[in-house]
C-alpha cells in the first residue's frame, strides 16, 4: 500500500524559524491547511472551520488525546493535530457546536486552547474545487464499488465521486477549504481499501527518482535540503524505492525549480526524475497481478499435497501405511491435511477474511465474503469432524481438499483476471508511450543569446520554455515554432499520414514527430493543458464513467450475496430434512458420513459457485476497451452514457460549414454592378472585411490580396495570423465596424456606408435588389456557392461568389448512415438555394437553411420530440448549444474547444468516416455488453441449481465444492476475456455498408 500523506513529514518554509536537525522530525498528520493555504475558519453549507492553538503538548501521545477530545464533541466531523505547529485543525457543525465547545473539549482533556481569530481575505486567492484521482485496492465486484463511492459521496466537500472497477481508480471532485487529499485517502483506507493519490488538478505534488543515495547520511542530506527549501510543504522519503515525494506551493515554486534546487544542493551528488504518474499506476498493476500469481503459486504448493493425500496415496501401500500411522489423538495424514490446509487457509487466503470483514464493516457483501464463507464452513466442519472422532471414536470423513482448491482455484482466477484486466488498459498505455521523455532547453540571456542548452525531463517543461527539436525527435510540448522550418508527422492525433509543414509562427502538437529540419519551439501549452494529456483525460474520463445500464449490475450485486446465502440455507435444510424424512436413500451419504455432511456439501458448492464478480465486469470492462479502441481509431469517446446513447440513434443532423464542406472558403467569382474597377472594388471590400472573423471574410481579404499583389498560395498560408499586418499598408481607412451575426457587417469608408453581407442585411438597409443581380445570385446558389452582396453609399456594389467545396467522403458517409437505418439532416445559416444545393449533393433530403446559431438546437428539440434519439455533428462555437442539445454531439476534431467541450463524441482525424465508426462501434460495444450480462445471469441462473444438487436424484450429477470454486473463478475471466474480443474491432468498409463489389 502506498504511504498516505498523514506518514509525511512537517518542513518548515524557510525564514520560518529556527531550524532543529531534520532528522528530529517526528511523522506527523499534517494541518490541512498546509495544503490548502487558508489558515483560518471559513463558511460552507453549515459547515465551518477553525484552527486553534495548542499549548501543552509534548508528545505524540499528546496530540492523540487532543484528537480524540476533539473527534468526541458531538457535531465535529473532522479534527486533526498537528504536534509540531501546536495546532489543531477542526471542522464542525456551526448549528451544533459553538466556537467555545471546541475550546473546552481541548482544555477539558488538560490543555490550554485559544480559537485563532479569522483575518480579511482580501486580496487572497479564491478556491474552487479540485479533481483528484485516487488508485483503489482491495475492490472485487460491484458491490465494493458502490461502497466506497457512498463512503466518499458522504464526505463533507466531496462534490462528485466516481469509482471505476476495471480500472481500480477512483475519481473525487472535492472542495480543498472543508477536505483535503489526505482525509480523502485516510477515508478510503479505514473502509478497509487500499488508497493512493495519483494525481491532482492542483498540479502541487512531483515525485521524483533520486540516484545518488548511498547511506543514511545521504538521506539526511536529502531531507536537511527540502526542510530548508521555500515553497515546500511537504516531503517524504521512501528508502525502498528510492523516490522522495513533495508537495509544494505552485504560486512560490514550480516543479523544475524544486529538481534544479536539489541538485544544486547536493552538488551535483543527487540526480533526480520525475515519476509519471501512468508510469506509477502501471507499476501498481504489474504488482497486483504479480501478489496475486505468488498467492497464487503458494496454495498450489501447500494444496498438491493434500489432494495427493486424498486421492493418491492410498493407492501406494507404503506411503498410505504411513498417513494412517496414529500420531496423538490424529492419524500422520490428518495432521499433515490440518496443517497444510491451516497455512492455505489463514495465510494465504487471510485476503478473503480481510476483504470480507471490511465489506461486512461497511454494511455491504461480495464475493470476498461468499469465498471467506465456503471456505471457513469446509474447514472448520473439517477441524470438528477431527475433534469430534478423537473424543468419540467416530470417525466422519473430512474435506480439507476442498478449502485448499477452493481457494487455489479463486486466486488463479484472480489472477488471469488480473491479467486480462491489464490487457484493457493498453489504450491508455500507448498514449502515455508518446509522450516523449526528454526535452533540450535553451536558455538564453536578456538579449536573447543562447548561451547554454541542457537536456530536462519533459514533465518540467513550463510555458515559455523555448525547446530545440532535432530532424527525428518527438516535439515535447504543445507550442508554436520560433525558429527553423520542417514537416512534421501528425498522425497521431489527426489520423493523416502526410507530413504537415512547419514554419515560424506555426502550431505544433506535442507527441508528434519532427521529420526533417531543427525547430525552435516555445512551449504554450504543457502538463494538463497539452493535447495529448487531454486525449489521455478523455480516455481516462471515458473508462471511468459508468453506462446507464450499469445501475442494473449494481442492483443486483447489492442483493446477490444476501440471495445466495439464503438460497445455501434453504439448500442445507432441504437436504438434511429430506434425508431425515427418507426422501432419499442413505447410500447417497459419503462414507462414514450423515445427512449434515451429505447437505453441508451441497449448501457450500452454493455459496461457492455463486460469482458477482461477473456481473460486476460485465458493462465497465466492455466501456473500457471500446474507448480505448475508439481511440486508436481517431474517435474519442467521453463516457459509457454516450456510448449506450449512440448505438439507438434514428437521426444524424450535420452542420454544414466545416462539417459536410471543408471549412476552406474560397471567392470563385467577383461581379461588378457599379461604375468602378475590378481592383478598387476588391479593395474596398477587403478594407471592410479586414476587420471581421468570420471565415468567408479571411477568404475575400485574401481573394483581394492575391489579386493586387499576385501572391502565390505559398504567400498567403500564414494569411489567417498576419493577413492585417501585412496588407494594413493598401487598405481604406475603417471607421464604425459592426459585426452582425446571421447578416454580414457594416462600416464607413471616406464617411460612406459600406454593407458586406447577404440578401436580409442589403434589404433590411433599404437597398433594393435589381432583377439581373437576383438572377446572378440563384445562379451562384443553385451552383452550391455563397453570393456576398457589396452595397456602397446605400448602391449595390457588386456580388462575391464563395464556394466551400464538400469533403470527399460526405456523400459517401451520408449514404452509409441511410444502410444503417440512420436518417439524415442538414442544418445550416446559409440560405435556401445554396443549402439544398449542397443537400442535393450529399444525398440529404431534410434540410433546415436560414437558421440562427440558437435555432440549430431548437432543430435538434424538434426531433426528439418524436422519442427518438438524435446525434448533432459540428465544428463551431455556433454549433454548440446544439451539439449540448442533442442527445449524441459529435464534435469535429479540428473544430473549436467550445464545440469540442460541449459533445459527447471527438472525431480527431476530421473525417466524416467517423460518425460511422462512432455508431458502429457503440451498437458492437452493447451487442458485447448484452452478451456478458447473458453469460453472467446465465452462469449464475444455471450454476446455482446444479450445485444445489437438482440434478442429483434423477442424473447423479454432483458439483464438489472445489470444482464449483473452479467454476466461479471461471466465470468473471470469460467475461473479460469477452470484452476483449472488442479489441479485435476494424472500422467498418464503406464498400461493406454500401454493398459495393469491388473487382
Amino acid at each position: 500500500m502506498a504511504p498516505s500523506l498523514r506518514d509525511l513529514q512537517l518542513t518548515r518554509v524557510a525564514g520560518a524559524g529556527k531550524d532543529d536537525d531534520a532528522g528530529d522530525l517526528e511523522d506527523v498528520r499534517l494541518l490541512d491547511s498546509y495544503e490548502d493555504g487558508d489558515r483560518f475558519s471559513r463558511s460552507e453549507e453549515g459547515m465551518r472551520r477553525v484552527q486553534v492553538s495548542v499549548t501543552g503538548m509534548t508528545c505524540a501521545a499528546c496530540s492523540n488525546s487532543v484528537e480524540a477530545a476533539l473527534k468526541s464533541v458531538n457535531g465535529v466531523l473532522r479534527a486533526s493535530v498537528a504536534l509540531l505547529q501546536n495546532k489543531a485543525d477542526v471542522v464542525f457543525d456551526q448549528s451544533l457546536v459553538k466556537d467555545e465547545d471546541i475550546k473546552n473539549a481541548i482544555e477539558d482533556a488538560g490543555f490550554e486552547a485559544e480559537i485563532l481569530p479569522e483575518p480579511s481575505n482580501s486580496g487572497t486567492k479564491p478556491h474552487g474545487t479540485l479533481l483528484g484521482q485516487f488508485t483503489i485496492g482491495g475492490m472485487t465486484c460491484a458491490a465494493c464499488v458502490n461502497s466506497v463511492e457512498g463512503i466518499l459521496r458522504n464526505l463533507p466537500g466531496v462534490k462528485r465521486a466516481v469509482v471505476a472497477l476495471a480500472t481500480s481508480l477512483g475519481e473525487v471532485e472535492y472542495d480543498p477549504t472543508v477536505i483535503s487529499k489526505d482525509d480523502i485517502v485516510n477515508a478510503i483506507e479505514d473502509a478497509g481499501f487500499e488508497a493512493a493519490l495519483v494525481q491532482s488538478s492542483e498540479q502541487d505534488k512531483i515525485i521524483l527518482g533520486v540516484a545518488g543515495i548511498y547511506s543514511e547520511m545521504d538521506v539526511q542530506l536529502l531531507e536537511g535540503i527540502l526542510s530548508h527549501f521555500k515553497g515546500v510543504r511537504q516531503f517524504r522519503f521512501d528508502r525502498t524505492s528510492n523516490e522522495v515525494e513533495v508537495i509544494f506551493d505552485p504560486e512560490v515554486v514550480s516543479s523544475r525549480s524544486v529538481v534544479d534546487g536539489i541538485e544544486g544542493e547536493s552538488n551535483g551528488q543527487f540526480k533526480l526524475n520525475v515519476t509519471s504518474p501512468y508510469a506509477r499506476m502501471t507499476s501498481r498493476d504489474v504488482e497486483e497481478a504479480s501478489n496475486m500469481f505468488r498467492l497464487f503459486t503458494s496454495s498450489l504448493f501447500l494444496s498438491i499435497p493434500v489432494f495427493l493425500i486424498r486421492v493418491v496415496c492410498p493407492h501406494i501401500p507404503l506411503v498410505y501405511s504411513l498417513l494412517l500411522w496414529r500420531c496423538g489423538p490424529f492419524q500422520m495424514g490428518d495432521w499433515l491435511k490440518w496443517v497444510l490446509v491451516s497455512l492455505v487457509q489463514f495465510v494465504v487466503g487471510k485476503r478473503f477474511y480481510i476483504a470480507a470483514a471490511r465489506a461486512l464493516r461497511n454494511g455491504s457483501t461480495n464475493m470476498d465474503v461468499l469465498v471467506a464463507l465456503g471456505t471457513s464452513a469446509s474447514y472448520f466442519y473439517s477441524v470438528c469432524a477431527l475433534l469430534y472422532g478423537a473424543v468419540t471414536g467416530f470417525w466422519s470423513p473430512t474435506y480439507f481438499e476442498t478449502s485448499a482448491m477452493l481457494i487455489t482455484f479463486v486466486l488463479l482466477g484472480k489472477y488471469l483476471e488480473c491479467l486480462a484486466k491489464g490487457k484493457t488498459s493498453d489504450a491508455i498505455k500507448k498514449l502515455v508511450e508518446l509522450a516523449p521523455a526528454t526535452a533540450v532547453l535553451i536558455v538564453k540571456d536578456k538579449g536573447g543569446k543562447c548561451i547554454e542548452e541542457r537536456e530536462i525531463d519533459a514533465l518540467l517543461i513550463q510555458p515559455g520554455d523555448i525547446l530545440k527539436v532535432l530532424p527525428g525527435a518527438k516535439l515535447p510540448a504543445d507550442g508554436v515554432v520560433v525558429w527553423g522550418s520542417s514537416y512534421v508527422n501528425e498522425s497521431m492525433v489527426t489520423g493523416e499520414s502526410v507530413p504537415v509543414s512547419k514554419e515560424v509562427n506555426s502550431s505544433v502538437i506535442g507527441g508528434t514527430i519532427n521529420l526533417h529540419g531543427a525547430l525552435h519551439v516555445q512551449a504554450t501549452k504543457v502538463g494538463g493543458d497539452a493535447v495529448l494529456s487531454q486525449i489521455i483525460s478523455l480516455v481516462e474520463t471515458a473508462q471511468m464513467s459508468k453506462a446507464p445500464i450499469q445501475k442494473f449490475a449494481d442492483f443486483v450485486a447489492s442483493i446477490f450475496v444476501p440471495t445466495v446465502v439464503v438460497l445455501a440455507l434453504l439448500t442445507l435444510l432441504g437436504w438434511y430434512i429430506g434425508g431425515a424424512l427418507g426422501a432419499y436413500p442413505e447410500e447417497w451419504l459419503p462414507t462414514n458420513g450423515n445427512y449434515f455432511v451429505f447437505a453441508l456439501m451441497f449448501s457450500i458448492s452454493v455459496v461457492v459457485i455463486a460469482c458477482p464478480c461477473a456481473l460486476g465486469l460485465a458493462t465497465p470492462t466492455a466501456v473500457m476497451v471500446a474507448t480505448g479502441v475508439g481511440a486508436n481509431n481517431g474517435v474519442l469517446i467521453k463516457g459509457g452514457d454516450a456510448l449506450e446513447r449512440a448505438q439507438m440513434i434514428k437521426y444524424v443532423i450535420f452542420d454544414k460549414t466545416g462539417t459536410l464542406t471543408q471549412g476552406k472558403a474560397t471567392v470563385t467569382t467577383a461581379k461588378i454592378f457599379a461604375a468602378m474597377d475590378r481592383g478598387e472594388f476588391l479593395r474596398l471590400v477587403a478594407s471592410a472585411e479586414a476587420s471581421s472573423e468570420h471565415p468567408l471574410a479571411k477568404a475575400i481579404v485574401e481573394y483581394a490580396r492575391h489579386f493586387h499583389f499576385f501572391d502565390g498560395p505559398s504567400a498567403t498560408k500564414d494569411a489567417d495570423n498576419n493577413s492585417k499586418d501585412s496588407i494594413s499598408g493598401w487598405l481604406f481607412d475603417v471607421s464604425e465596424f459592426s459585426a452582425l451575426p446571421g447578416r454580414g457587417i457594416h462600416c464607413f469608408i471616406h464617411g460612406k456606408h459600406v454593407l458586406v453581407g447577404n440578401r436580409k442585411l442589403i434589404t433590411e438597409s433599404g437597398i433594393s435588389i435589381p432583377a439581373n443581380v437576383e438572377n446572378f445570385l440563384i445562379e451562384l446558389e443553385e451552383s452550391a456557392k455563397t453570393g456576398i452582396l457589396v452595397a456602397y453609399d446605400n448602391n449595390l456594389a457588386g456580388v462575391l461568389g464563395v464556394a466551400d467545396p464538400l469533403k470527399r467522403e460526405a456523400a459517401v458517409v451520408v449514404e452509409g448512415l441511410g444502410k444503417m437505418g440512420v436518417t439524415t439532416v442538414m442544418v445550416t445559416g446559409d440560405n435556401w438555394r445554396t443549402a439544398r444545393a449542397v443537400a442535393n449533393e450529399v444525398g440529404i433530403q431534410d434540410v433546415r437553411a436560414e437558421v440562427m446559431p440558437a435555432g440549430k438546437a431548437e432543430v435538434v428539440q424538434s426531433f426528439q420530440k418524436g422519442g427518438e434519439l438524435v446525434a448533432m455533428v459540428g465544428d463551431g462555437i455556433n454549433d454548440s448549444p446544439a451539439l449540448a442539445a442533442a442527445d449524441v454531439g459529435m464534435a469535429i476534431g479540428a473544430g473549436t474547444d467550445i464545440a469540442i467541450e460541449a459533445a459527447d463524441y471527438v472525431l480527431m482525424r476530421n473525417n466524416l468516416e467517423d460518425v460511422i465508426t462512432a455508431i458502429d462501434l457503440s451498437r458492437k460495444t452493447f451487442s458485447r455488453i448484452r452478451w456478458n450480462y447473458v453469460f453472467a445471469m446465465g452462469y449464475n441462473v444455471v450454476a446455482i441449481p446444479i450445485a444445489a444438487g437438482v440434478l442429483y436424484p434423477s442424473l447423479g450429477i454432483k458439483l464438489p465444492p472445489w470444482a464449483a470454486g473452479a467454476c466461479m473463478a471461471l466465470s468473471s475471466v470469460t467475461v473479460v476475456c469477452s470484452s476483449l474480443l472488442l479489441r479485435r474491432y476494424k472500422k467498418p468498409r464503406l464498400t461493406t455498408i454500401l454493398e459495393i463489389t469491388v473487382e
